[in-house]
């Protein structure tokens, strides 16, 4: 009986300790670091159909640009950043893509690829080397960057692809990004919309893309391209302004984390749903210089006891 009493006062005791202003320590406001813009909602429906409407009304386009290029990480130990260079790319969907760069000042042809969706062929002039391969064919990390690139891993970073409904499923994350604040300019947090896409490829589903979009305007402004559910691409999409009706990011990030690649496009002029011509994406190799077979190069790095004309658009 005399422990029931005890219990039942030690119980009240904790019950009013709270509720003494004298046992508290301090107490503060709770500072707030969410956005003070106004968000907008929408449905994975409605985000479906931005993201299809805008790729079906996108056909092709020129662009005339200027990259940064750099590559390295963790793997090669070092990073090394490239002159800015400029030049153009044209695409035509589904798979056609021309990337054309050179130097700023004189102007020389440093980078030169083509590719006709299934075939592709890139010439690089200062080592005097012209390079061919599959346009979907998977690379190697290479001390020469430029066998790092192809032309696939550069149209799904450029352009967002349709959720196809027969071999995709989409499905939406409220999640939150980093921003800066637009009254207080200060690091804050702020919605975002996730649209994750699951693909199916020989009766296997898989991760395929995660695109994420901004709830202040409802615009995706970076996309992640997975491949055997690991990150391939990262892509993110700035300064977006509006051509014929369409809009597009005059600022893309691109990185390949594999590869160690990396590289900005600052687009200076575009232009949207033009004709271009089927000779537009060939290139020939010149005279005198040395070929390589990239999928040779790649499949013997990957077999035991290998070694890990064009008119300029104005």
């Amino acid at each position: 009986m005399k422990f029931c009493v005890w219990l039942r006062a030690l119980i009240l005791l904790f019950a009013i300790l709270p509720l003494s202003g004298c046992l508290l320590r301090s107490e503060h406001k709770v500072t707030s670091h969410i956005s003070s813009a106004k968000l907008q909602t929408a449905t994975l429906d409605e985000l479906v159909t931005r993201i299809n409407s805008d790729a079906t009304r996108l056909q092709s386009f020129i662009a005339n640009v200027d990259i940064d290029f750099s590559s390295g990480g963790q793997k090669k130990g070092k990073v090394t950043d490239y002159a800015e260079l400029s030049g153009y790319i044209l695409l035509r969907k589904p798979d056609m893509l021309r990337m054309f760069m050179q130097a700023p000042v004189v102007r020389s042809r440093v980078f030169d690829m083509a590719s006709n969706g299934q075939s592709f062929e890139v010439s690089w002039p200062p080592r005097n080397e012209f390079y061919i391969g599959t346009s979907q064919g998977a690379s190697r990390p290479s001390e020469k960057p430029v066998e790092s690139l192809r032309p696939q891993v550069i149209i799904d970073a450029l352009v967002l692809k349709k959720i196809d409904p027969e071999n995709e499923i989409a499905v939406l994350e409220e999640s939150t990004e980093m921003v800066n604040d637009p009254k207080t300019h200060k690091a804050v947090e702020q919605g975002t919309y996730v649209v994750t896409v699951i693909q199916r490829t020989d009766g296997q589903w898989a991760l395929s893309r995660k695109i994420v979009f901004s709830r202040d305007v409802l615009q995706p402004h970076e996309q992640f391209v997975y491949s055997h559910d690991q990150l391939v691409t990262y892509a993110r999409y700035d300064n977006f302004s509006e051509t014929n009706g369409i809009t597009f990011p005059n600022i893309i990030d691109i990185q390949r984390p594999y590869e160690e690649v990396s590289f900005r496009l600052v687009i200076t002029k575009l232009r949207v749903n033009e004709t271009i011509q089927d000779e537009q994406f060939v290139l020939r190799q010149p005279p005198g210089s040395k070929l390589v077979n990239l999928d040779e190069r790649t499949a013997h790095a990957l077999t035991p006891g290998g070694q890990n004309g064009v008119k300029e658009p104005q």
